[in-house]
């Protein structure tokens, strides 16, 4: 059970975390638990209302990320040798302690405890000092020792010997010459030889052109300057790194009081971010006590718009040790049991608290159940979910917890529900804890009434607005306010009357004033459902058109009689005036059935066949006979 999260106290963190800049006083903050000892959580607010009264007074103080320069601090204690670049991350730190120490300087005008915390700060003025003046640009520089300079002197009074006597070359073999200019090849000055002047040119091929006309030539002048212009940068690498090593010697000799400082700043840092969420949140310094007393005066949700949030007012103690809060559903009753809880936590962390005055007490726990838990993973429902979350508080719990639970009974039949809400409720009374606890069931504030050490509270609602007020009265049992909130969004009159008296009888429907304008539901269009289209069946087909129903026969409008019914493929055959037709079925319309024009029994060959074809037929039907019948297939 993540107490944390179910109230928001991690999110409470995450704006803390902001505030800070060092990566242990984040850590640190990411891991804070509430204190158990009341001397050391009184100095813990106390510190935080120091810090925030030094910001207050001297704006936001100078402070730096100090990752890196633990890195450096090891490579230094482990005898390696320090770039240019971390030893100006070095001296960036000690400008920024001394920074530090001047901004707590200033506040010991102010007698703030916190400034003397300076006194535990050494900005190593001198190492410091050396460090700038031997490292300039991420290199060191050229008056960082007098050898050192006299070195790169020599080897710029190199460089230019060697470009001057090229040029002289060149300049006395113009001929040879392919270009104008000397130029400078894998490190070395070369001047630009035609290929067939080759061995008029003293010295060494370094280079040729891609087509291969041109050869680039260190003359021997040249080559022996630039073996002297090596051992001198031979001369000045040593020379580098001996200050190097020099100075990095200087801060492993300082180890002690680097780690010192950076002990000292994480701390401050820590401290200092307390301050600044304690002005974020416009907070106060809460009062401590172990009488097992909160009373909270204007108190704010710590995430809550300021400007929105309406401020709680609660009282618990003296004997009351359980609250029952009922009121309407959006009435902010899970809100309000979240700010006490968030309120207590943070005041025991050592946090100012969003109040205008607070007193409260220290908890050796802080316990809840909040929100539906359903967990599909573990196939929990919301109600088992919630005896699960109630049995681990249950067995947690005892006279110093905080115990906050939401929708108290909730998820499973009213009447077993409501039974177990009182049955838990008479468990955290005798435990001796404080709880807080939302519900609608009637019977649990009757219980309320009637408990020892429990009172019952309720979440006002304006019912002349339709709105929440989102104020606790304390002793005063509530309403759901469900059916009003119903006929607010809109629910239909005649609905409203049938849930009252299913509820509470015939009668109580006079006691409930709803809009004067019945209200009912207009229908929305709705995408209907495209169903396959049935075919009807062959047999359906048949029945449907029979040996000598009269039929229209379209687009003509022309009447026959059927004289051969549907075959498989839908199409029937029809008498029209001297001829006969095949037809589609669709393109047919019964006209008058067959019995009404017909005897039962009678021959539809006396009218579909000729005297001969009949005469044929009756002779096939009394002997053999080598006779046929001849269909006109028009």
């Amino acid at each position: 059970m993540n107490i944390e999260k179910q109230i928001e106290f991690d999110k409470i963190k995450e704006l803390w975390m902001n505030f800070a800049v060092t990566e242990w006083a984040k850590e640190k903050i990411k891991g804070i638990t509430f204190y158990l000892n009341e001397t050391e959580l009184k100095k813990q607010l106390r510190v935080t209302t120091d810090s925030r009264k030094l910001m207050e007074k001297l704006g936001t103080p100078p402070l730096q990320n100090l990752t890196e320069i633990k890195d450096i601090l090891v490579i230094a204690e482990k005898g390696g040798c320090l770039t240019p670049y971390q030893l100006e991350r070095v001296e960036r730190v000690l400008v920024a302690v001394r920074r530090l120490k001047e901004y707590l300087n200033r506040g010991k005008i102010f007698d703030n405890p916190l400034a003397y915390d300076e006194e535990n700060l050494n900005a190593l003025e001198e190492l410091k000092e050396e460090i700038g003046s031997q490292i300039q640009g991420g290199m060191v520089s050229d008056y960082a020792s007098k050898a050192l300079g006299q070195i790169r002197n020599q080897i710029v009074a190199c460089e230019e010997e060697m470009k001057q006597k090229a040029e002289r070359i060149m300049r006395s073999n113009k001929e040879c010459m392919a270009d104008n200019y000397c130029t400078l090849r894998n490190g070395r000055i070369c001047v630009p030889v035609k290929k067939e002047y080759k061995l008029k040119i003293a010295g060494s091929v370094i280079d040729k052109s891609s087509t291969g006309n041109t050869l680039f030539i260190e003359p021997s002048g040249v080559a022996k300057i630039y073996e002297e212009l090596q051992l001198l940068k031979i001369d000045e690498e040593n020379e580098i790194y001996r200050i190097l090593y020099s100075l990095t010697a200087e801060v492993a000799a300082s180890l002690t009081v680097f780690y010192r400082n950076i002990a000292m700043v994480e701390k401050l840092d820590f401290i200092l971010s307390k301050g600044k969420l304690s002005m974020e949140l416009d907070a106060v310094e809460p009062s401590i006590n172990t009488e097992r007393r909160v009373r909270l005066s204007d108190a704010r949700h710590p995430l809550m718009d300021k400007k929105i949030n309406v401020p709680l007012q609660f009282s618990i103690g003296d004997g009351v040790r359980g609250v029952s809060i009922t009121g309407p559903n959006t009435g902010g009753k899970t809100v309000a049991i979240k700010t006490v809880m968030l309120n207590c936590m943070m005041a025991q962390c050592g946090l100012h608290v969003p109040c205008k005055e607070a007193d409260i007490c220290m908890n050796n726990s802080y316990l809840c159940d909040i929100g539906d838990g359903q967990n599909l993973a573990e196939n929990l429902s919301t109600f088992s979910s919630h005896i699960k979350n109630v049995l681990e508080i249950l067995s947690e719990v005892s006279r110093e917890s905080l115990v906050i639970m939401d929708e108290l009974g909730s998820g499973t039949d009213p009447t077993e529900g409501m039974g177990i809400a009182i049955a838990i409720l008479e468990e955290l009374r005798r435990s001796g804890a404080i709880f807080l606890v939302t519900t609608h069931y009637p019977e649990v504030k009757d219980y309320a009434d009637r408990a020892e050490g429990m009172i019952n509270a309720r979440m006002t609602f304006d019912k002349e607005t339709l709105e929440p007020t989102y104020q606790m009265v304390l002793g005063e049992a509530g309403e759901s306010c469900a059916f009003y909130i119903a006929d607010r969004m809109g629910m239909p009159n005649n609905m409203l009357h049938m849930a009252i008296r299913a509820a509470y009888g015939d009668e109580a429907v006079f006691n409930y004033h709803f809009q004067e304008k019945d209200k009912v539901f207009l229908k929305k269009n709705t995408a209907g459902i495209s169903k396959i289209k049935k075919v009807k069946s062959k047999i359906e087909l048949r029945i449907k058109y029979k040996l000598g129903d009269s039929v229209m026969v379209y687009p003509e409008k022309k009447i026959g009689i059927v004289c051969q019914p549907i075959n498989e493929k839908g199409v029937l055959r029809v008498q029209l005036p001297g001829k006969k037709i095949w037809i589609n079925h669709k393109r047919v319309k019964l006209h008058v059935a067959a019995e009404e024009l017909y005897p039962e029994d009678y021959d539809f060959s006396i009218l579909f066949e000729s005297v001969g074809d009949r005469k044929i037929r009756h002779d096939m039907d009394r002997k053999y006979t080598e006779s046929v019948i001849c269909y006109d297939e028009n």
